[in-house]
């Protein structure tokens, strides 16, 4: 098995089950420990480990988003900003920029393909019938139907591209900034 195998399968099997397959213990020469045995005493124990990493969050990659979409685009602070001062004409001018910066910095952290390719107002046949894939909506019988017209295509990640954080807080959606003079 090579290396970059190892660690891919590693990485899934700690993240999904919280321990690694027998597979990957043997490969690694590892044995797994009995759950009520003691850690090593003080002679027997190597190195002191290192600091523990970070503890990864559900919401680290929707917060790792968020800071990527406000360091490309400032999206943060235009949603924040009260923008009832300004004539809709500045808004739209805002904006058309900010979508144009929103989007390339999406489609570079995140590859997106509709759940339903097909054309919106047209009768397409439902993928699923399960509501997190496809949602009925109108006058809905008790047996979801096969299909019906198509009002949004959905959208679906088949491709999650985020830099690693790096040890850095994913809280911190953007740092303060301040200047020296």
């Amino acid at each position: 098995m090579s290396r970059i195998v190892l660690a891919f399968r590693s990485f899934f099997d700690v993240l999904f089950s919280g321990t690694l397959s027998d597979g990957v213990l043997d490969r690694l020469r590892l044995t797994r420990r009995a759950a009520g045995a003691s850690k090593p005493s003080g002679a027997a124990k190597a190195a002191p480990a290192a600091a523990p990493a970070p503890a990864v969050r559900v919401s680290d990659g929707a917060l790792q988003l968020l800071a990527i979409l406000q360091r490309d685009a400032r999206l943060v602070d235009f949603l924040m900003e009260d923008i009832t001062a300004y004539a809709d004409d500045q808004v739209g001018a805002a904006v058309r920029e900010l979508h144009d910066q929103c989007r390339d910095s999406l489609r570079r952290a995140v590859v997106l393909e509709p759940v339903i390719d097909g054309v919106e107002g047209t009768f397409a046949k439902a993928p699923s019938t399960d509501a997190s894939v496809v949602k009925f909506i109108g006058n809905v019988p008790a047996k979801p139907p096969s299909g019906g017209t198509l009002r949004h295509k959905g959208w679906k990640a088949v491709k999650i591209d985020l830099p690693a954080l790096g040890g850095k807080d994913a809280a911190v959606i953007a740092p303060a900034e301040l200047e020296i003079e």
